[in-house]
């Protein structure tokens, strides 16, 4: 049980509650103790009775920046399709500008964070599959775990209005202390096979497929990224905290998050950072270019070389690495890219992977980064607006959150994005799942069916279903 002995708390609620009378709006007040390593899945399922539908959890593929989030103290969102951006930048640095925040660590990520992310295409009209989600969302939690290079910190949000007042504090302290004692370790019963899995739409996929196929040996187009649904039915159900269970012990090389809003849950494991900004360092990634893992090291090797060197693949990654170094020098004075790409291996997938560095000019902010980089050749294609269009006009999908920027915002404006692929929305007892793939002029659309398949395994094992090969 992790206890906390003093607190800031008290005279922090009293001087927001006068900030706030004085200036007629809400005050947030952040507290932050560094406190004994806890088990990160242990503190989202402590918050499963008083906060669920409203957590989130953040784990970079290195385990050196884990963010859990409970509750929602404030909330950013908008359906505007033009300036989203910097709609929530503007929102999110006005709401910081008279907040009080006693907090002497000075740690990315660490104090007042918001988590969320946005939609792929704004202009794509949203379907019920996505109704309890904005097309740009992000929550300021109430309590929030962040492990940072081994380190523990917990960070108390609250939001003081004009008619609050100073019993406000001990019943913060009296929740926490009661949100503490349930951090133990989760138990699960044995995971239940899906009793239906239903492929939507398969052959009218394949069928886009080979259209968009003569459409790119006619036009001017060089790629587009067609995705499609996987939708599974359980007899209950689904229970987050198992799925984020399996995926931290199975995807231990990616990006695993999950996004709680109104009930429904977007969670996956994504291999794609696309960008993080810490300080005036900026990380990248270009990731493009997939083939299946081998049975045996041998075939393993086989297959690893084969990408290496096929030259659909290397085309396709290379469109990446030429679209993210022009973005990317926009805003850095420095930038490193290597010269060839290295392979990415994952459980079921291998990917031709280039990372890339710079430090960023003066008055860079990462949302403004965020916006340039999305969507990547990865995810949209080439020409990036003239792909986008085409995909509104052919995917009968509803992509949501899929393939779009989420991730996580601090006060310091650092933070990180990830590209929220190999991904699905839990909504009940049913579960929709996302996977795409890059076509070219040379585009086999059985090939690139096949593709998915191997794209949907990880959120496919980790709810415990499976496909024919």
């Amino acid at each position: 049980m992790v206890t906390i002995q003093e607190t800031e708390l008290k005279d922090g609620i009293r001087s927001a509650i006068d900030r706030s009378k004085n200036f007629n709006r809400p005050i947030l007040v952040s507290e932050v103790h560094k406190i004994d390593i806890i088990n990160p899945l242990s503190f989202f399922y402590a918050g499963r009775k008083l906060f669920r539908g409203e957590r989130f959890y953040w784990k970079d593929p290195s385990d050196k920046t884990i963010i859990i989030g409970l509750g929602k103290m404030m909330q950013i969102q908008s359906d505007q399709s033009t300036d989203r951006f910097f709609h929530v930048e503007r929102e999110w640095e006005q709401f910081l500008e008279d907040a009080i925040i006693p907090d002497n660590h000075n740690i990315h990520g660490v104090g007042p964070t918001i988590f969320g992310g946005f939609s792929f295409d704004p202009l794509k009209p949203r379907t019920k599959l996505w109704s309890k989600f904005s097309h740009s969302l992000f929550h300021l939690p109430k309590y929030m775990l962040s492990i940072m290079e081994g380190q523990a910190y917990l960070t108390t949000n609250i939001v003081c209005t004009k008619n609050d007042d100073e019993s406000l504090a001990d019943k913060i302290m009296n929740e926490r202390t009661e949100l503490l004692t349930q951090v133990v370790k989760p138990t699960f019963e044995k995971w239940n096979l899906p009793f239906k899995i239903e492929e939507i739409n398969p052959e009218p996929w394949k069928h886009s497929v080979e259209k968009l196929v003569k459409d790119l040996q006619e036009g001017s187009l060089k790629k587009v990224v067609l995705a499609r649904e996987l939708r599974l039915i359980f007899n209950q159900s689904i229970k987050v905290e198992q799925v984020l269970h399996h995926l931290l012990n199975e995807q231990k090389e990616s990006f695993v998050f999950a996004f709680e809003s109104n009930g429904d849950c977007f969670i996956g494991a994504s291999p794609e950072r696309l960008v993080k900004k810490d300080g005036e360092k900026l990380f990248s990634t270009c990731l493009a270019g997939s083939i299946a893992r081998g049975a045996s090291k041998e075939e393993d090797q086989h297959l690893g070389a084969q990408l290496l060197t096929d030259q659909k693949n290397l085309n396709e990654h290379q469109f990446v690495v030429d679209m993210i170094k022009s973005e990317m020098d926009a805003f850095c004075s420095e930038i490193n890219i290597p010269k060839e790409p290295k392979l990415m291996k994952m459980r079921y997938i291998q990917h031709l992977y280039t990372p890339v560095s710079g430090i960023s000019k003066a008055d860079t902010s990462l949302l403004k980064v965020v916006e340039h980089l999305h969507p990547t050749p990865a995810l949209g294609g080439m020409p990036k607006n003239e792909a986008i269009e085409k995909i509104r006009e052919v995917e009968e999908l509803d992509r949501g959150f899929y393939a779009a920027p989420i991730g996580w915002l601090d006060k310091f404006g650092s933070g990180e994005f990830a590209v929220a692929i190999r991904s699905g929305l839990i909504q009940g007892n049913e579960a929709s799942l996302f996977a795409g793939c890059g076509i070219v002029e040379n585009s086999d659309a059985e090939s690139e069916f096949l593709e998915t398949r191997i794209k949907f395994r990880p959120m496919l094992n980790a709810l415990g279903g499976n496909i024919n090969e």
